[in-house]
Formats: C-alpha cells, sequence, structure tokens
C-alpha cells in the first residue's frame, strides 16, 4: 500500500469542485481547514469528486473523521504531538505529518509518518525563517523517511526541488495559481 503514495501535494481549506476537476490524478488532495469544524457531508462530497477523478484524499488532523469515511489517510500538523497513531491498522490509512525543525521530525517519525512535509523550504512572505536548499538536504540526510517539500513553491523555484532529498512537494498557492490560469 505504501508504495502508492503521491509524490505531489494540494492543500484546499474549501470545496472548489472546479479545481478539484482539473487536477491530475497524480495530484492528492489535503483538506485542511482549521478555523471551522468539518462538515461531514463537505468531506464526502469532496472525497466523491476525487474518487471520480482518481486523486487521493486526506483530510487533516482527524482521524476519527478518516477512518468513519474510509479516506485515503490523514494529515497530522506539527502541533499534533499524540502518539494514538500507532494504534491504527496502517494497512488501509496514510498518515502524513509535517514539520519545522529536527526535533518535530523526530516527533513525525514516532508517530509512524508515511510521509513527512518539512516546511518551509522557500523564502514566504508570512514567515521570517525558511530551510532553502543546504538546509533542508542536511535534515532529511540524517532521517530514513520520505520528505515532501513544503512552502514557497513557485514557478521560479520550481527546478530547484530537483536537488532536494525529497521524496515529492506540497503546495498551495503554486497549483492553485496554476488552475485559475488554466480555465
Amino acid at each position: 500500500m505504501h508504495n502508492d503514495l503521491p509524490k505531489i501535494f494540494y492543500f484546499i481549506n474549501e470545496l472548489n469542485k472546479d479545481h478539484i476537476k482539473k487536477l491530475e490524478k497524480n495530484i492528492a488532495i489535503i483538506y485542511r481547514n482549521y478555523s471551522i469544524q468539518y462538515d461531514e457531508k463537505k468531506i464526502i462530497e469532496i472525497q466523491k469528486i476525487c474518487k471520480k477523478n482518481q486523486n487521493k484524499f486526506y483530510l487533516s488532523n482527524n482521524i476519527a473523521l478518516v477512518k468513519k469515511l474510509k479516506l485515503d489517510g490523514a494529515y497530522i500538523p506539527s502541533f499534533d504531538k499524540s502518539l494514538s497513531t500507532l494504534k491504527l491498522n496502517r494497512k488501509k490509512i496514510h498518515l502524513l505529518g509535517s514539520a519545522h525543525n529536527v526535533k518535530q521530525i523526530i516527533e513525525k517519525k514516532k508517530q509512524k509518518m508515511d510521509l513527512i512535509f518539512l516546511s518551509p523550504v522557500f523564502k514566504m512572505p508570512k514567515y521570517k525563517n525558511y530551510l532553502d536548499i543546504k538546509k533542508f538536504n542536511i535534515l532529511t540526510k540524517h532521517f530514513n523517511q520520505k520528505f515532501i517539500a513544503l512552502g514557497g513553491i513557485n514557478h521560479n523555484n520550481l527546478k530547484k526541488l530537483r536537488i532536494l532529498n525529497c521524496y515529492g512537494f506540497a503546495s498551495i498557492s503554486y497549483i492553485n495559481n496554476l488552475l485559475t490560469k488554466n480555465p
């Protein structure tokens, strides 16, 4: 099961059917919205669109709902340090986690994450600090783990991903901009 992990992830915080329908099937969706309580009907609607388009679908920080709806997996943010993930039937659920430093990488390894999203890789307006290529590669080299590059990815630095020690990448604005430009 874990050989079929996607290499490209698109974060969404609302349902935009047109955007999801435009995605190539190799791009997975992560629904993450911390400002609202999840609406199960909306999650099911996203799941149906993803299934039809053959996109993997992950839900952030709600393993109970992931299990109930039989989603592809859960995204566990860096602030979630719970070890409840160890009790899951891992044959049916992928676990994705985020980290920003060595301590958080170690926590995500303890939680048995299939992929760790390491961010921010590139400079972003809302963050003062970012890893850049050298620090990202130094951090990832010391762990036997698949990493996803996240943060600040845009058209100008997309080629830099080739020199990162990463399994794939995740984006919000880069993919969103592509979908908006291609009606």
